[in-house]
């Protein structure tokens, strides 16, 4: 009699195991999602940043080879881009979207200081990135 009892007292103990078994996978899975969805967002932001610097480091091959025009390569974030800039310029809002940019020449003695600051963001609401490339091009002789 106290086996059937006891049997009794079992029953449903393997039901509430694979409940609980569900539930802790399902915590697990729902983890999983997350930080696939972290790991995307992060890459995206890698590739936005490495686009960045290939279009920095464009420009700044554009504007060695044309040394003696520096200063028309400078514009203001808002200001619409020089001749000598708006291929480049249309080329990097293409392949950055929402990209602002700012560039500035500075004649130093022998050389010249160029900022080149590109501003972003991902998407709507989301946290700014800005990138920013400093390099010195040598006078024209």
């Amino acid at each position: 009699m106290k086996t059937i009892v006891q049997a009794q007292r079992q029953r449903g103990v393997a039901m509430l195991e694979a409940i609980i078994a569900v539930i802790i996978l399902g915590i697990g899975l729902l983890g999983a999602v997350g930080m696939q969805a972290r790991a995307y967002a992060a890459l995206s932001d890698a590739g936005m940043r490495a686009e960045a610097t290939m279009a920095g480091d464009t420009l700044l091959g554009i504007m060695s080879n044309d040394a003696a025009n520096l200063g028309a390569y400078a514009v203001a974030e808002s200001a619409a881009a020089s001749e000598q800039l708006a291929p480049w310029m249309t080329d990097t809002k293409a392949r950055i979207p929402n990209a602002a940019v700012s560039i500035t020449v500075t004649p130093e003695t022998g050389r010249t200081r160029v900022a080149i600051t590109i501003r972003w963001t991902r998407r709507t609401g989301g946290t700014e990135n800005r990138h920013q490339l400093i390099s010195y091009v040598a006078n024209a002789s």
